[in-house]
């Protein structure tokens, strides 16, 4: 998941040196390389291992993980995406033979993560034993997983509609990634409350890193938010159609305005976003009470690569030349974090830290 996010900020890198999209999507081969083998050996468990995979699922904290295999297939296909129509720009047949696949898997994967998020709360709340761990003096913003991925389908929207020839099935898109953008958004805001009268009542969480998921919703949304607005003349064109009088209507003048929309509405949730990571860095430089290597520690990459994104965006919506290179220094330091994790992960599982039986969850 974290490493995908990796290779879509360096393709997305708004300062370049020669050969960077090269690394780039050999960072995506590789992120698509480890979810194809960590899915492989996670389904050897669950079959050799009866039960396990229900005990997953239904584990108070374990089930809330589950949603991390959506958000690496919705990594994985916004990488896709965008490394498609840079390699591919001089294949047509090639690139327009993607952008239909990509439009195809679009539709299953909202409809499979709606359906998901629905389920996966539903179960949260029905079991019997939440109160012993699912409590409120320990809530951490990873209550949110479950919706994450829906959510994402708004991000998805964002990168797959510029390269959607068919003007309606284009705006079927970004009206259905938006609705799944605030639906995500919503109900983070919903549980941030909750998270926000924990630190108040009960102070800073004893997983530091977790704070870092809180930056993710609000990030995300910003990134498809302007996503969708860029390219909103070949969204506007198909649902002016359904207007009476919709030939009195300019286009361009409400595709601006629409763009504008887009930015007030951006900037706002950007403040939010930078002020959960500011409370996330101060929550993590004040002491760590616990230093031991958890799986958690990702949460240090993925969420903030919504961020680095959503400065992308930005810098690119207004032009500014100076947040464009906040983001790319922001980048810089998140490929940096993305190496030293990526090191001590290999290292705890090499040691039999985390991932082993008595482990972990195993551990409760």
């Amino acid at each position: 998941m974290s490493t995908a996010g990796i290779s879509l900020l360096l393709i997305m890198a708004p300062h370049k040196f020669k050969g960077l999209d090269i690394i780039g999507l050999v960072v995506f081969l590789l992120a698509l390389f480890l979810f194809m083998t960590i899915s492989i050996v996670l389904l050897c468990r669950f079959v050799y291992y009866k039960g396990t995979f229900t005990r997953a699922a239904t584990h108070p904290r374990e089930a809330l993980f589950v949603s991390t295999f959506f958000l690496s297939i919705s990594a994985l296909l916004a990488a896709m995406s965008a490394y498609g129509s840079h390699f591919l720009a001089n294949h047509p047949g090639s690139l327009h033979g993607l952008q239909r696949f990509l439009s195809v898997v679009f539709w299953i994967y909202l409809s499979v993560t709606f359906l998901y998020g629905i389920l996966q709360y539903h179960t949260l709340f029905s079991i019997e034993s939440r109160h012993a761990i699912l409590r409120v003096d320990a809530m951490t913003p990873a209550w949110i997983l479950p919706v994450f991925p829906v959510m994402m389908s708004g991000t998805l929207a964002s990168a797959f509609v510029p390269t959607t020839a068919d003007p309606t099935a284009a705006a079927g898109m970004a009206l259905a990634g938006l609705a799944s953008q605030g639906l995500g958004m919503l109900i983070s805001i919903f549980m941030f409350s909750t998270y926000l009268s924990r630190l108040m009542a009960y102070g800073l969480p004893h997983a530091r890193p977790a704070m870092f998921i809180a930056v993710g919703p609000p990030s995300f949304t910003v990134s498809a938010i302007l996503g969708l607005a860029k390219d909103s003349e070949h969204i506007l064109q198909s649902l002016l159609e359904t207007v009476p009088k919709h030939d009195d209507i300019d286009l361009a003048t409400l595709s601006q305005a629409l763009r504008i929309l887009a930015l007030m509405s951006s900037v706002f949730l950007w403040g939010l976003s930078f002020w959960f990571l500011s409370m996330a860095l101060a929550g993590c430089a004040c002491g760590m009470p616990d230093r031991k290597f958890h799986l958690s520690w990702w949460s240090l990459v993925f969420p903030n690569v919504g961020f680095v994104v959503s400065c992308i965006r930005m810098a690119e919506a207004v032009d500014s030349s100076g947040l464009s290179w906040f983001a790319t220094v922001a980048m810089v330091i998140l490929v940096a974090a993305w190496l030293s994790i990526a090191t001590m992960c290999a290292w705890a599982v090499y040691s039999r830290q985390i991932v082993w039986p008595g482990h972990d969850e195993d551990a409760d």
